[in-house]
Formats: C-alpha cells, sequence, structure tokens
C-alpha cells in the first residue's frame, strides 16, 4: 500500500513539475516575441526614419504600383504620402501590381557623396567616348549629377541617402 501511494505521490510531483515548465516556456516565448517585434513604419515616414533601421527588418504596408520588367526583383510600394523600392532576390510575381500589400524587409542605404558624383562622371565620360551613350544622354547625365550636387550644397549635406527594402517576406491584404 505504501508502495503504491510513494508511486502516485511521485507521479503527482512529475506531473505539477511538467506543467510548470510549460507555462516557463510559454512565458519565455512570449518575452521573445515582445523583444524581437519587427517596427512598422508608413511610407510617408520611410525616407525620414529608414535611417535609424539600416540592415534591420521593418514592415511597411502600400499598393504594389509597379513590378520591374526587366527581371521582376524589384516593386515600388506607394501610398498617397510616399513610396519605397523593395529589391528581391527572387521573381516578384506580376500579379501583384495593384495589390495591397504589407511588406517586411531589411532596411538598405545607397549614399550618393562626392566620390560616388566622380566615380559616375568617369563612367559617363568613358561611356560616351565608347559610342555608348549619344550626346544629349550625356548631357542628361551630366546635368543630374549635378543636381545632387547642389542638393547637397544646399542644405549642408556631405551626402545624400536613398533607402530601400531587401525583401524578406509579405503578406496580402484583403
Amino acid at each position: 500500500m505504501m508502495r503504491v501511494f510513494l508511486w502516485l505521490f511521485a507521479l503527482c510531483i512529475l506531473t505539477f513539475s511538467c506543467k510548470t515548465d510549460n507555462k516557463t516556456e510559454q512565458v519565455k516565448q512570449t518575452e521573445i516575441s515582445e523583444v524581437t517585434e519587427i517596427p512598422v513604419l508608413n511610407l510617408a515616414e520611410f525616407d525620414k526614419k529608414a535611417g535609424e533601421f539600416i540592415s534591420k527588418e521593418i514592415k511597411v504596408s502600400g499598393i504594389v504600383d509597379h513590378v520591374c520588367k526587366h527581371g521582376g526583383k524589384k516593386i515600388l510600394l506607394v501610398t498617397d504620402e510616399g513610396d519605397a523600392h523593395v529589391f528581391s532576390d527572387e521573381r516578384f510575381e506580376e500579379s501583384l501590381k495593384g495589390s495591397e500589400i504589407i511588406v517586411t524587409g531589411i532596411v538598405l542605404e545607397d549614399r550618393i557623396d562626392e566620390a560616388y558624383l566622380l566615380k559616375m562622371e568617369e563612367d559617363n565620360i568613358k561611356s560616351h567616348s565608347e559610342g555608348k551613350s549619344n550626346k544629349e544622354q550625356f548631357e542628361n547625365k551630366k546635368k543630374h549629377l549635378q543636381q545632387y550636387r547642389n542638393k547637397m550644397k544646399a542644405e549642408g549635406i556631405n551626402h545624400i541617402s536613398n533607402y530601400s527594402l531587401k525583401y524578406v517576406s509579405h503578406t496580402e491584404i484583403e
């Protein structure tokens, strides 16, 4: 009889200890979820706040305005207040065009500074001298590069940041 009682007692302790561990595991999962919650940015604030999230995951939502026809690995996500380019290693489905989606992506920064502009000028001259661009294309590129310089000078900055997203996943909003 005593043996049965001890056996039942041990079984009860084992059962309660397993339930406690399970609750502890649930609490840990909740804490992890709260810590790793992905920030959400409005496209209206994307260009202003993206610099705070370089190389980090964020979520944005908008309408797919364009799926790149040259490879299909880029989309333009838009709202009335802003836009963002989203790049992927895989092709986007053309059927996404016009869909409202939530994109999870990693913020990327392309910096345009004087060194970048000098390299672009060099490439423009080379391309034109090799006959790969005509005079109009050559002059337009020169004007475009000068516009970057004018903007940096007017704003008293040494670079311009262009932000985009490296695609991680998306969800369609219905």
